[in-house]
């Protein structure tokens, strides 16, 4: 499989001409189909393909890692540029996620208006399925491992009052080759931990070739906090290399001062995959 990053935090090097945003959007080349994992903040990732070679029209399927703006804000363009592909998601209609901060409340989610635009268009997935040979989509995830910090601001709306956001709208992605796994985790919102140990526990005995993906130890995006100490960023890097992943490329929400602390413990087996950059695995 190949993965493209069509956008994310950084520009990879060289790549200075894309743009970049809170977001993220990976494009995967898989057994001759086209999967679009998230789409961005923004319309951008569409602008960025187009540099890179890369037809949106043609993608045959796309795959919502969760219901944040910051990886389904650029559907609206999706749809736009793209008449054919379903798109995969889990959990409930969307419009309820909120971020908070003392006082302050914010409205994270998707634009409700493209489910009743577009209602063949979007298939709830809230079980393992297949939705394609190959392509598995996957939803139970037991919190064996702390859950990031950072979700302590992120809430859904219940009845007009917030309540902690459960993640219950959140999924892996995992693709399947002779030789291991492919495993995409959005923002692990979870705990990358967690979803790595989901995917072990479904498919016992496989190798996971890569894990792509942001791992939500950045707090306040806009101030780029590190959500966790050193210490216990650390200790997640190390306890990563004990499952059988080969190799980790992370990006977006991860953080830049999270990125040094897990290279440190994880050393060549950890990647950072900015917007531009394309990997093989």
């Amino acid at each position: 499989m190949k993965v493209t990053a069509l956008i994310e935090n950084t520009n990879a090097p060289g790549m200075e001409s894309l743009k970049v945003e809170h977001g993220l959007s990976l494009y995967i080349e898989y057994v001759g189909k086209r999967i679009l994992f998230d789409t961005g903040e923004s319309g951008a990732f569409a602008d960025n393909a187009i540099q890179l070679g890369v037809d949106i029209a043609v993608v045959d399927m796309v795959v919502l890692s969760h219901h944040h703006y910051d990886h389904g804000g650029g559907l609206r363009r999706f749809l736009q540029l793209n008449q054919k592909a379903k798109i995969y998601l889990r959990g409930r209609a969307f419009g309820d996620c909120y971020g908070k901060f003392l006082w302050l409340e914010k409205y994270i989610g998707l634009d409700p208006k493209l489910l009743e635009e577009h209602p063949d268009r979007f298939v709830f997935v809230n079980e393992k399925t297949t939705i394609m040979d190959g392509v598995d989509i996957l939803t139970d995830v037991a919190p064996t491992y702390p859950a990031p910090r950072g979700n302590r601001s992120i809430f859904v709306k219940v009845d007009g009052k917030l309540e902690l956001d459960d993640f219950s709208h959140e999924l892996i992605l995992v693709l399947h080759e002779t030789d291991g796994l492919g495993v995409f985790t959005g923002c692990a919102h979870q705990g990358v931990l967690n979803m790595v140990q989901a995917v072990t526990k479904v498919f016992p005995g496989s190798a996971i070739k890569a894990v792509f993906g942001g791992f939500h130890l950045m707090a306040m995006p806009p101030f780029n906090f590190m959500s966790g100490s050193k210490a216990e960023v650390a200790e997640l890097g190390r306890k990563l290399l004990g499952f059988p992943v080969q190799r980790v490329y992370t990006c977006h929400c991860t953080g830049s001062h999270a990125y040094p602390v897990l290279k440190d413990a994880m050393g060549e087996k950890l990647e950072y995959i900015g917007t531009g950059r394309n990997v093989t695995v």
